[in-house]
């Protein structure tokens, strides 16, 4: 059948004209951008979860710029602290060197005050200049603010807690075991009675975690007497000796917890006499009684080897968390809160749960996550290392090493000073050891494993919106035969008509 008016085989060559030209458009761009998907159209799905990922992407990227940058402020940290360390380094050997009296003329002592007063001044202005884009790292502007601390609580620091926006931290103590001195009781029934032994001599040999010292005592000596002398040497045992009555002496320990010891061994009990003399252990509940269940005679062999006991350190949890303890402090260290307390002794020698003190600001906060939230944030306290703050409230810090103070070289208590400076070499060191460790398994980590979730959401995004150049030119090859052969039938089926002449003759 022939028709003129309408041409089917035309419209029919159009239709798949058009489609091939249109494929053949899609492999021609996508090619050209490198893309499937341009847009919306061309996969919608596809669309939706190659935008997510390339927003991951964007996401991963800023974190590990956050954690370099964390990197580089930790570094300048550390820089400040390392010449903070080697002053003190410096100041411990002055103090030392001043100590040698006999050896010293007063111009020279005063010359080490005079530098031991140029590097406290050092140390308070590194402290107030090391800083990053303006920032001050170690004059406590990193550390955090608290309030309502305990009267219970000596010393404190608070090494990073995770605060949500706005809000605070409360922290709550339970002892459970309290923190115990080491002890033993010496029950000598009086002043000393060697039974008439005019050159026999009762001699004892104490020995606590400092060292060692045997005294010997005559016949008579009185229970003050003997006190005296233990406790002229107490810096060396580090045990000291406190009269009970009229009957016995306490040996104590200076220090509290499973490090402290007491022991004491007869070397001599010269033929001591007297009603319950001995030594006892202290009572478990109470340590200003005697256990009488434990005595041990001066002449016992027991008492020859030495009679040991060993303090208790405390046991308790701080926010639920169990602590990890050493005599009278306690800490944790979790990913949302990391604090160290110490009690006083009072405090520490008492079961029960106390408030200790709220977090209410401060510290560095790093966002090392790509996801903006709490747990992806990483906390981190740098506390102040100027002169007033270095050392405890115990042994007194290190601005009182300055002309003038109670630890000065020159006329102050030299052995006190060494203390200090020894403290506070300890908490610089604790500070770069924190910030070395943030830096290589907290930085470090994260950088890596940033890296290697990029690579993986890139490649997730590659293989649904990148081209497979491989499958769309042979695609390119196939539209364009397609678009050449229905280009020919179109004019094969316009030519058609023509064929209608020639039955008009």
């Amino acid at each position: 059948m022939s028709r003129i008016n309408t041409n089917i085989q035309s419209l029919i060559a159009q239709r798949v004209l058009t489609a091939n030209n249109f494929s053949l458009s899609q492999s021609l761009e996508r090619l050209s951008t490198g893309l499937r998907i341009n847009r919306g159209k061309d996969d919608p799905a596809g669309l939706i979860a190659s935008e997510n990922l390339r927003s991951e992407k964007a996401s991963l990227n800023a974190a590990i710029g956050n954690a370099e940058r964390a990197d580089q402020v930790a570094n300048i940290a550390e820089g400040g602290l390392q010449e903070i360390s080697s002053l003190l380094i410096d100041l411990q050997g002055l103090v030392t060197a001043a100590a040698n009296g006999a050896g010293l003329s007063i111009q020279e002592k005063q010359a080490n005050q005079l530098q031991i007063d140029s590097i406290l001044q050092t140390i308070d202005r590194i402290s107030g200049a090391t800083s990053f884009q303006g920032k001050k790292l170690l004059n406590g502007n990193l550390d955090y603010t608290t309030n309502n601390v305990n009267a219970g609580v000596t010393d404190f620091r608070v090494n990073g807690a995770k605060l949500a926006f706005g809000g605070n931290i409360e922290v709550q103590a339970v002892v459970t075991t309290s923190a115990q001195q080491a002890g033993l009781f010496l029950s000598l029934g009086g002043p000393l009675n060697l039974n008439g032994g005019v050159n026999s001599a009762f001699t004892i040999e104490v020995t606590g975690s400092l060292g060692s010292r045997e005294l010997s005592f005559a016949s008579g000596t009185t229970i003050s007497a003997i006190v005296n002398a233990i406790n002229t040497f107490t810096a060396v045992t580090g045990v000291q000796a406190v009269a009970s009555g009229t009957t016995g002496i306490r040996l104590e320990s200076q220090q509290f917890g499973s490090n402290a010891f007491v022991s004491t061994r007869i070397v001599n009990p010269a033929d001591i006499q007297g009603t319950g003399v001995g030594i006892f252990q202290l009572d478990g509940s109470n340590f200003n009684t005697a256990d009488s269940s434990s005595a041990v005679a001066f002449s016992a062999s027991a008492a020859r080897n030495g009679v040991r006991d060993v303090g208790q350190d405390i046991v308790a949890t701080i926010n639920g968390v169990a602590a990890t303890a050493n005599g009278k402090t306690a800490r944790i260290n979790t990913d949302f809160l990391d604090v160290e307390i110490t009690f006083d002794n009072s405090t520490a020698q008492q079961r029960g749960d106390l408030s200790v003190f709220n977090i209410t600001g401060g510290g560095a906060d790093f966002q090392l996550a790509p996801n903006v939230d709490i747990a992806g944030k990483v906390a981190l306290g740098i506390a102040d290392v100027s002169t007033r703050k270095l050392g405890n409230s115990t042994l007194g810090f290190l601005s009182d090493l300055a002309s003038g103070k109670s630890f000065n070289v020159v006329s102050g208590d030299q052995s006190a000073a060494q203390r200090v400076v020894s403290e506070a070499i300890d908490s610089i060191s604790a500070i770069r050891g924190r910030l070395g460790a943030f830096q290589k398994n907290t930085v470090g980590a994260t950088i890596r494993n940033l890296n290697v979730s990029i690579e993986n959401t890139t490649a997730a995004e590659s293989v649904i919106r990148d081209t497979n150049f491989a499958a769309e030119t042979a695609a390119l090859t196939r539209n364009q035969i397609l678009v050449q052969a229905s280009t020919n039938i179109l004019s094969l089926a316009n030519s058609q008509p023509q064929a209608a002449l020639q039955l008009l003759g």
